[in-house]
């Protein structure tokens, strides 16, 4: 990394915002500009400002970016728990500032052993919904805890206790409730207070909802963190804990055994990796269909001069969406677990595909999804011989090294099922899976057979942590966002304000955001955008439609005039941006 200049810092800003899913009218404007927090040490950006400086305190105790991202990461499993977890899964890129590095980490949850292709189709031969949502058969092998402590192992520079005990307090000694967790336990009370557990663990007593400004302790929680301090990663996939898992598992009918426990395996991987004009990236490769499909849609727009176009403007949309459209299409197709299925990474970022599918691109027409079959099929002849409720946050340590990491438990919550005497909340990862080839699941996500559920496997994500580089090779922005099947498209257009309208970190993340995902045929648009450029982009053959939430919320650092500038994103209450402290 370029040396950050010396400064004296003059403020500490945590940005935080209006209720989760406001109307966003306040602050999506093209003309606001919002200023970032900066640092000359280093910064934590997080959905959640409570884990935000618990990051930032690792920091300032010697600690690296691993070592901040694990904190920050079990920090959120205690004050974020709608997308925080130990129960889910998720995916970590890091940077090695020394060697000039990139690693990408799999933790993501994998099928049980008894898992198999149809376990939700009923006997009609459809998808039954509920069981692969909300029952405990949807809970997938959590990996959190395996993805953290490896990180932690092969890069950090402190201690299981020094990085953990901090949740662990936050957990045993309670925390203050904000008004996001308030409205989001009220908001998710019928589906948790249909489980013991659940309604124990986020309820009062009386079953009365935690006010902004209440104390909520968690012992159960805090014990299970205490015991992966103390026998690390078999302090969960072992021993008490695991036999905590595997009794909810028979009292609820999931399918998880504590082989299955033991048996996770997080899995290290080469990212993908490609450019973007002057800029180069490196995102997470299958099963992600994050990186593939941000290049390939990346490559697509490379071709077209997109600067001297007025940001969102409808021409500019227009090819943001055809160029969605195109990828989308593709991942209903090729995307899977690559340990299960060969997924053509090569060809889908190969630049001469991304020109054959621009020139099927009609600069002033929209194209309708139903006539943009996946595409590759023809290149490839030609040649010779996937919860709204993710949440991400990015690290960057005076020494240059970067964690960007997105994790999740799916749905807001997962599954809504606690285990009784852990603390900690399922996952429903398994909905990520293609249930039936050619039905959606609960994003309206496409999948086939690539995707297809099979014992062990990973199911498909949309997950995208990523790290932008300069021409010279040295990092310039970490990010990532929740979203769901909106993720990529979020961290398309991070990148194209950054590179292509060299916007400041703070503006290109309050910039109205679009989406369009192939299927369903419609663009989802963001408070913001000129009505003039939606009349538009109507008159080309668009049907749009306005978002019915805001669209993800990204967390990210970049290097701007010297200095570490951190972005948490206004669209969700509580988000923290916060700059490593003096050292104690």
């Amino acid at each position: 990394m370029k040396s950050l200049k010396s400064f004296v810092l003059t403020s500490i800003i945590v940005i935080s915002c209006s209720p989760a899913f406001a109307d966003n009218s306040l602050f999506l404007n093209k003309d606001s500009r919002f200023h970032p927090v900066v640092s000359d040490r280093g910064m934590v950006v997080s959905q959640e400002a409570i884990a935000s400086r618990v990051g930032a305190d690792i920091l300032a105790a010697g600690g690296n970016a691993i070592d901040a991202a694990v904190a920050t990461g079990f920090a959120l499993a205690v004050t974020l728990p709608r997308a925080g977890n130990i129960g889910g899964g998720g995916f970590m890129l890091v940077y090695l500032a020394e060697q000039k590095k990139t690693i990408a980490i799999d933790y993501r949850e994998m099928a049980p052993t008894t898992a198999h292709r149809d376990m939700f189709v009923n006997k009609q031969g459809d998808v039954d919904n509920a069981k692969a949502r909300y029952s405990a058969q949807s809970s997938g092998i959590p990996g959190t805890v395996a993805g953290l402590l490896h990180a932690l192992k092969k890069y950090g520079r402190l201690s299981l206790s020094e990085v953990i005990q901090p949740a662990v307090k936050l957990a045993t000694q309670g925390f203050e409730v904000n008004h996001d967790l308030s409205d989001s336990l009220r908001s998710s009370a019928e589906r948790l207070q249909q489980q013991s557990a659940s309604k124990r663990y986020f309820y009062k007593k009386n079953g009365d909802f935690y006010l902004p400004g209440d104390r909520l302790v968690q012992n159960d929680l805090g014990a299970t963190l205490s015991r992966i301090i103390e026998r690390g990663e078999v302090g969960f996939y072992q021993g008490r804990t695991a036999e905590l898992i595997i009794a909810q598992m028979q009292r609820s009918g999931g399918l998880i055994t504590g082989e299955d426990l033991t048996n996770y395996l997080v899995v290290e991987r080469t990212p993908v990796c490609g450019t973007y004009r002057s800029a180069s990236l490196c995102a997470m490769p299958p099963p992600s269909s994050g990186g593939v499909h941000l290049l390939q849609m990346l490559n697509i727009l490379e071709g077209w001069d997109i600067a001297k176009l007025e940001h969102n403007s409808a021409a500019y949309m227009h090819l943001l969406i055809e160029a969605m459209r195109s990828a989308y299409a593709d991942r209903s197709l090729y995307l899977g677990d690559p340990d299960f299925t060969p997924v053509p990474v090569k060809q889908l970022i190969d630049k001469q595909y991304a020109a054959t599918l621009r020139a099927q691109i009609d600069t002033q027409k929209a194209r309708l999804s139903s006539e943009v079959p996946p595409g590759l099929d023809d290149f490839l002849a030609q040649q010779s011989p996937e919860s709204d409720e993710t949440t991400h946050f990015s690290v960057w340590d005076k020494w240059g090294n970067i964690v960007s990491n997105t994790y999740t438990l799916n749905f807001a919550y997962g599954n809504g099922i606690a285990v009784e005497g852990a603390g900690f909340l399922l996952n429903n990862e398994m909905d990520d899976f293609s249930s039936k080839p050619g039905t959606a699941n609960a994003y309206g996500l496409i999948g086939g057979v690539a995707n297809a559920i099979a014992p062990h496997k990973r199911p498909l994500s949309s997950m995208t942590p990523s790290i932008v580089f300069d021409a010279t090779g040295d990092p310039i922005m970490a990010t990532g966002s929740p979203g769901g099947s909106t993720i990529i498209t979020i961290v398309l257009q991070m990148i194209l304000n950054r590179v292509d309208f060299a916007m400041g970190i703070a503006e290109a993340t309050a910039a109205p955001r679009i989406h369009h995902q192939w299927l369903p045929d419609m663009v989802y648009y963001e408070k913001g955008i000129s009505s003039d450029s939606l009349h538009i982009l109507q008159q080309m053959g668009h049907g749009v439609h306005s978002a019915p939430r805001v669209l993800g919320a990204t967390q990210s650092i970049a290097i701007q005039r010297g200095r570490l500038a951190g972005s948490a994103d206004l669209r969700r209450q509580g988000a923290g941006a916060v700059p490593q402290p003096n050292s104690p």
